[in-house]
């Protein structure tokens, strides 16, 4: 935990002084041992950062004095069309968009993905926030990505995914696809991945004939989870 994560409303006294008594508590005291007098790195979800010094802290809880000045890291350029992977995957995926910064992230399904992924619980709006929540806290950031959930493909590139990207570029990561998306230019940007296999030619064609162009990410085949890391990675900065 690099910073610790606090809600508008939740556990305050008064303006500036918090009293925590879950495992954000438990991490002070037993992890970072943070004392009476010390200073620990805090934000706001979904506002400021900041400071807190630590007032009191016992058995009962953690009492903090908050001073919020810093206002969050910047977003980055890629929002991110996913194919919905494998649950065991999907964690771990949550939590890299949110360290990354990412604002939108749409779960799509494909036809290589099986339908009984979007039966995990991993789904519920709480496990997904409780990703989220897991990344941010890592990256030091206070806003948590908006996840997204689209269930047929074709409403999805036909209806809504001109409008998703709303005049910005959909590059569409292909592997042997003539352009790099290191060679794209750096804008802001759509940016859409398929499920382990790829997507099949019917999606592709789909995904082009609206609006996608195909890159591709280097020479190497990659798992969901590494191509989204890549692609992220490139579009830094």
């Amino acid at each position: 935990m690099n910073i610790l994560l606090l809600r508008q409303g939740d556990d305050w006294l008064d303006a500036t002084t918090v009293h925590i008594t879950d495992h954000r508590a438990d991490h002070l005291r037993q992890v970072l041992r943070s004392a009476v007098g010390e200073s620990i790195r805090i934000g706001v979800v979904g506002g400021k950062r900041g400071d807190a010094r630590v007032e009191a802290s016992d058995a009962t809880g953690v009492t903090l004095r908050v001073a919020l000045n810093e206002p969050p890291p910047p977003r980055h350029r890629f929002d991110i069309v996913l194919a919905l992977p494998r649950p065991k995957m999907l964690r771990r995926i949550l939590r890299t968009v949110a360290e990354y910064g990412v604002c939108n992230l749409h779960l799509i399904n494909s036809a290589r993905v099986e339908k009984s992924f979007w039966q995990t619980p991993l789904l519920t709006a709480n496990k997904v926030e409780e990703a989220l929540m897991a990344g941010m806290e890592r990256a030091r950031d206070t806003v948590a990505p908006v996840v997204h959930q689209h269930r047929l493909f074709r409403p999805f590139v036909e209806d809504q995914l001109s409008t998703i990207c709303a005049g910005r570029p959909c590059w569409l990561a292909e592997m042997g696809s003539a352009l790099a998306l290191s060679a794209t230019p750096a804008v802001p940007a759509v940016v859409m991945i398929g499920p382990e296999g790829g997507f099949v030619p019917f999606e592709l064609e789909l995904a082009q004939a609206v609006i996608a162009q195909p890159v591709h990410l280097g020479t190497r085949v990659l798992s969901v989870d590494t191509a989204l890391t890549a692609a992220l990675a490139l579009g830094w900065g």
